[in-house]
């Protein structure tokens, strides 16, 4: 049996009038650079997300960008984060104009760890940008708390975590702001490229709404030097025809994670993922560790199973860092689990049938 690493299309048969029809309606009013899609889309995620505001733009990398620029990072400025992750909130923190500070991750839940981040901290340091890791939420408590005892802001990076609790408390809801991609494969996922910020902060919300729109908040009135970054009208309505739906997929998530967790807890060599006490695991990724990583993948692929590698080089060993000259003992846990984590097929729509066929294939590994 075939199983797909996701399944877009699927998931698009199973509400396409709905999105159908989003699209026609944006077409047929030409709304297609701001306009009432993306107010509408802007209102529902803050409702959404728990949030007073909600400051849509092109992409979840331009979001931590926007943050930063707001909450006025400058040169010479530290900003501390994860080891292993995705590159946007590294590179946005370059980019933002301050030095990113690498901090490693915890041993079982692949998020920051608050330890390593209280040890990083210097004069310089001005934030921290948690990660909440493939879906399941960073020790929020903690970082809070370190937070408050040094006087620093805090930007959640929820990209992976739409719908993530920790304690109760909806992700993106304890720092001065949350950034959130709607990449197509994320679990609110659009049809192109789109993200948002969200805040409960009034100014720093218009702050940044005028970053993002060419330094203005009314069509040539420019109050600042700003970037274009703005979501798109089509996005806008097929993320709103989609926001319904993303409680019931979260839940189909879990009860898969559960389906996995049960058939490969006992597999030897195989670690499943590690839900830390008070906290909901939204499983944007599924993801195992194998000390035979590789050869695992490639056994499943031969066998018609899709999985990917997120991510295969811990940010402090990527090239783009070289000149920061770090070393493998610096970050133990991001750079074993470098080597390790495979994540396996994860979408909603996911059948009890593939979930097996993939258990079955590990089991005989």
């Amino acid at each position: 049996m075939a199983v797909p690493y996701a399944d877009l299309n699927l998931q698009y048969q199973t509400i396409k009038s709905e999105i159908d029809a989003a699209i026609a309606g944006v077409i047929s009013g030409s709304a297609f650079i701001r306009g009432s899609y993306v107010d509408a889309f802007e209102r529902e995620f803050a409702e959404a997300a728990e949030v007073r505001h909600c400051v849509s733009c092109a992409n979840g990398t331009d979001a931590l960008y926007l943050a930063m620029k707001a909450l006025k990072v400058k040169p010479g400025d530290q900003v501390i984060t994860t080891a292993h992750s995705w590159i946007s909130t590294a590179a946005m923190i370059t980019h933002a104009g301050a030095d990113v500070v690498f901090c490693d991750t915890d041993d079982t839940t692949f998020t920051i760890d608050p330890a390593a981040i209280e040890a990083a901290i210097t004069p310089r340091t001005v934030g921290i940008i948690p990660v909440h890791l493939y879906g399941q939420p960073a020790d929020m408590d903690a970082i809070m708390a370190i937070a408050a005892r040094h006087k620093l802001w805090v930007i959640e990076d929820c990209a992976q975590a739409h719908l993530a609790r920790y304690k109760g408390k909806m992700v993106g809801t304890f720092g001065a702001a949350a950034t959130y991609s709607f990449y197509p494969g994320k679990n609110l996922g659009a049809m192109g490229d789109a993200g948002a910020v969200v805040t409960n902060d009034s100014a720093l919300a218009e702050y940044m709404t005028m970053v993002a729109r060419h330094g203005g908040l009314v069509k040539h009135q420019h109050q600042i030097e700003g970037i274009n970054s703005r979501l798109d009208g089509l996005q806008a309505g097929i993320l709103s025809a989609k926001l319904p739906h993303l409680s019931a997929w979260t839940k189909a998530r879990q009860d898969a994670a559960k389906a996995y967790d049960a058939g490969l807890n006992q597999i030897e060599d195989v670690v499943v993922p590690s839900v830390a006490p008070e906290r909901s695991h939204v499983y944007h990724l599924y993801t195992i560790r194998h000390p035979r990583r590789d050869a695992l993948a490639a056994h499943l692929s031969a066998n018609g199973v899709q999985t990917a590698i997120n991510y295969p080089t811990a940010l402090p060993f990527l090239a783009a860092y070289q000149r920061l000259g770090h070393r493998a003992e610096e970050f133990p846990n991001a750079h074993r689990d470098q080597g390790q984590i495979l994540s396996l097929p994860m979408f909603a729509e996911i059948t009890r049938a593939q979930q097996d066929e993939v258990i079955d294939l590990v089991r005989k590994f």
